[in-house]
């Protein structure tokens, strides 16, 4: 089943006002000395110039900037095209047009020119540039401690004295005699065990300290 399109009449009143004004803003310019295909541009650059200054408008308002010149040139196109209705709705004589009237439609094209460029080429700020070679930070200058004249500067802090090598054990000499008790002992115990005796056992044997059991041992080896 073919759905069938129903109108806007937001759409239909749009188009109907835009062919109304259109025909005024023609009528007009050609009263203006603005005759052939020159009348029916003031209408298009009126109309062209309305819808480009709202643009920027909407534009410029979702962005958050100031929208200020848009509304300027908003408010001129607008008034151009509302000055057109009134002007042709038989206040004004088509047929002896003011001399005022005709400048202002003459000048029409470079005013609407004008507002055209800075709608359309608004100049946008700069965008921050990456940092290049000079913007790079230096490295902070190294400054020395100055001593000033006759300023003793501080002593560096002495170093601890190296601790003194531990003195070499005295040397335990043996008696002979004992030596030679110590020789006898140390055979009966190899012909007893089969082995030699260790130091521990000769120091029990003999009833002497370590240090001199060790001295003994060693002339014994």
């Amino acid at each position: 089943m073919t759905r069938l399109v129903r109108p806007d009449a937001v759409l239909v009143q749009a188009v109907i006002a835009g062919a109304l004004s259109f025909a005024h803003l023609h009528d007009l310019a050609e009263a203006a000395g603005q005759d052939g295909w020159k009348a029916w541009a003031y209408p298009v650059s009126v109309d062209l110039l309305l819808v480009a200054a709202w643009h920027r408008l909407r534009s410029l308002r979702d962005a958050g900037e100031s929208a200020r010149s848009a509304w300027s040139w908003f408010a001129v196109a607008l008034a151009a095209s509302l000055g057109a209705n009134v002007a042709t709705a038989g206040l004004l004589d088509l047929g002896d047009v003011p001399d005022w009237l005709r400048i202002l439609v003459a000048g029409w094209p470079a005013l609407a020119f004008l507002g055209g460029t800075l709608l359309v080429h608004r100049p946008t700020p700069p965008s921050p540039a990456d940092p290049g070679p000079e913007h790079v930070a230096e490295p902070l200058p190294v400054v020395e401690r100055a001593t000033e004249p006759g300023v003793q500067a501080d002593p560096l802090p002495a170093l601890p004295a190296p601790a003194p090598a531990s003195a070499p054990a005295p040397t335990v000499s043996a008696p002979p005699a004992l030596v030679a008790h110590a020789q006898k002992i140390a055979a009966d115990h190899r012909t007893r065990t089969g082995s030699d005796i260790d130091t521990e056992t000769l120091r029990a044997r003999l009833g002497v300290p370590s240090p001199m059991a060790e001295a003994i041992a060693a002339q014994l080896a």
